[in-house]
């Protein structure tokens, strides 16, 4: 038996990166999954890989009406909702001098906005169905400074904030809900990529090619542990910032190792 068998997750960003990861090995798992994305080519094509177990529906992070919608369409197919996979995410480079309002605003309203509707809405459903398992994506960025991306690190740590809000809500609310952040270093990701290269498209030679010259992890280290706090396995983690970086937060700097 699978280690989220029966279970039914949604998980945003799925298209690509770090989302198809988890959908895919949430659904090897046993769970039934709901891959959602913009990217509606890629979503479907994700979920069709991954067979009967899951279905695609496109999803605006920032959009209320849009989670309301895709929360009620997960439950009335599936009958439940156990996990949701705030995933979805974006980056963009700047300092807080070269940063503008408007990407400011852009990139915390997927990453920031995105996790907290999700949670606002998924919240009833997973009480309604006896509880289940949030993980929001945060990042390094939460954890130390970033000069080079100043929206992108705010936004991840108002995931990280939230996140342990969310957890004393739901242990105060007894329903049976935990909420935990992940937080990688590099990733293997399309995301990364076109950020490192200003390109607008990653193809995955590129990909390999990048983590060939950085410290990065692949998107299946993630999923890993994705699966681990979605699962029963960590029915008592709960609030806990959860760090994928090969030590990278804890290392000194050059001079004083």
């Amino acid at each position: 038996m699978g280690r989220v068998e029966g279970k039914v997750a949604i998980v945003t960003g799925g298209a690509s990166g770090m989302g198809r990861a988890d959908a895919q090995l949430l659904a090897a798992q046993g769970a039934r999954v709901v891959v959602a994305d913009l990217n509606e080519a890629d979503g479907q094509a994700v979920a069709e890989g991954i067979g009967d177990a899951a279905v695609f529906m496109r999803l605006d992070v920032s959009d209320e009406q849009n989670w309301a919608a895709v929360v009620a369409q997960t439950v009335e197919r599936f009958g439940q909702l156990d996990i949701l996979v705030n995933n979805a995410g974006m980056i963009a480079l700047g300092s807080v001098v070269d940063t503008d309002l408007d990407t400011w605003r852009r990139v915390n309203g997927v990453n920031s906005d995105g996790v907290f509707l999700g949670c606002k809405h998924a919240i009833p459903a997973m009480a309604a169905s006896g509880g289940g398992s949030i993980v929001n994506m945060s990042s390094v960025a939460a954890l130390h400074g970033q000069s080079f991306v100043a929206a992108y690190s705010a936004s991840k740590g108002a995931v990280r904030a939230l996140t342990k809000s969310v957890a004393m809500y739901c242990k105060e609310q007894k329903n049976g809900v935990r909420c935990n952040s992940i937080h990688p270093d590099g990733v293997k990701t399309p995301m990364v990529v076109k950020v490192a290269t200003g390109q607008d498209s990653a193809s995955q030679e590129q990909i390999d090619k990048l983590g060939e010259f950085t410290n990065m992890c692949e998107p299946e280290d993630v999923a890993n542990l994705v699966l681990f706090l979605a699962s029963e396995e960590s029915r008592f983690i709960n609030g806990a910032e959860m760090v994928i970086d090969n030590a990278a937060t804890i290392t000194p700097p050059v001079g004083i190792q």
